[in-house]
């Protein structure tokens, strides 16, 4: 066995928590149930890292098979990782049947024409969720198998999740090789990222829905205690109040947790109004600008807004599009006013 590839899977096993690692040998399955037993897995993980590679070893393990040990640790630990959302495109509405040994064959082979250096490994996972990893090397430079790419595409569906490496110039090659191999013609980065896959998922497969409020809401408990001379209109009041943006609250985000989302972004055309007489504005071309929202939970942090007195309720249609239009690319293009009137792709 190759010291680089040792290595490796030495790297890879010090990862995994100790009380785990047998779990993920398991599941990788290149090691037979006879040579888990002869490990002690309440050692240090050193010493078990050694162990595993000396089984390895017995067994020829080359960079595919540690390359399928990487997959089943980052299926398991995702959530490591920075998630982006990419959308693809095809020229009609026409459904094929999915070949996922033709979808590998494609794949392995537009990639490999404009870059032979590379690793390429494809693990299948029950939801139909093909996970794909991509170590990439130069022309004079064998693959950094410590800085891989990894893709996750449900077949049937136009929607991929992609954790690219820090190497920005293997994304265009990446991108091609999918829509070739999935028979799409375009692909476009949705401008959504998590580090939470499973949350990106719920919103562009509709997996997350709004419970809207069909009963009038019930009044707030706790943090209404008023003082005894307060004016009983202004407690009424601010008790309506809140039990408005409640309702309203409900209506909007549902009362269930929000996906967890860290990054989105649109692009806003907006034409503005001023008196002819005025002259301010000598073309007729619109105001644009790029919209970024980070947080380390998007959702929830919007969510909050209006009960904290941050915003007024409901929110403006600008921050409660983001999960329902996911879509739509985030592209808004207003007529009149300042807020949105409407979505459309670009």
């Amino acid at each position: 066995m190759d010291e680089t590839v040792a290595e490796y899977i030495r790297r890879t096993v010090l990862k995994i928590p100790r009380d785990e690692i047998k779990m993920m040998l398991q599941k990788w399955g290149f090691l037979s149930e006879a040579q888990l037993q002869t490990l002690n897995f309440h050692q240090i993980k050193d010493n078990i890292s050694q162990e595993v590679v000396q089984l390895c070893e017995e067994n020829s393990a080359d960079i595919k098979q540690a390359a399928v040990l990487d997959i089943i640790y980052n299926h398991i630990y995702q959530n490591k990782r920075m998630w982006s959302v990419y959308q693809m495109k095809k020229s009609g509405e026409e459904l094929e049947y999915f070949d996922i040994t033709d979808f590998k064959k494609k794949f392995k082979r537009r990639l490999r024409s404009a870059l032979k250096n590379v690793t390429i490994t494809f693990k299948e996972y029950e939801d139909n969720a093909i996970w794909i990893r991509v170590a990439w090397g130069t022309p004079h430079k064998k693959p950094n198998q410590y800085k891989p790419s990894y893709v996750v595409y449900h077949s049937q569906t136009p929607y991929v999740f992609i954790s690219s490496s820090v190497l920005k110039s293997t994304l265009p090659l990446l991108c091609q090789a999918l829509i070739v191999a999935s028979n799409y013609h375009d692909i476009r980065d949705m401008e959504l990222r998590s580090h939470s896959l499973n949350s990106l998922k719920d919103i562009v497969f509709k997996r997350y829905s709004q419970n809207f409020q069909t009963c009038p809401p019930k009044p707030l408990q706790g943090g209404n205690v008023e003082p005894e001379n307060a004016d009983i209109r202004i407690v009424e009041e601010n008790r309506s109040e809140k039990e408005r943006i409640h309702r309203l609250n409900q209506e909007v985000f549902g009362s269930g947790p929000q996906p967890k989302l860290e990054f989105a972004q649109y692009r806003l055309e907006t034409m503005f109004k001023s008196d002819p007489k005025m002259d301010v504005l000598d073309k007729k071309e619109p105001f644009r600008c790029l919209v970024k929202f980070s947080s380390p939970h998007l959702l929830e942090s919007l969510k909050f807004l209006a009960p904290a007195g941050m915003a007024d309720a409901p929110l403006s249609p600008l921050l409660t599009c983001i999960p329902h239009k996911a879509r739509n690319y985030f592209k808004i293009r207003e007529k009149k006013g300042l807020y949105p009137e409407s979505f459309v792709s670009p």
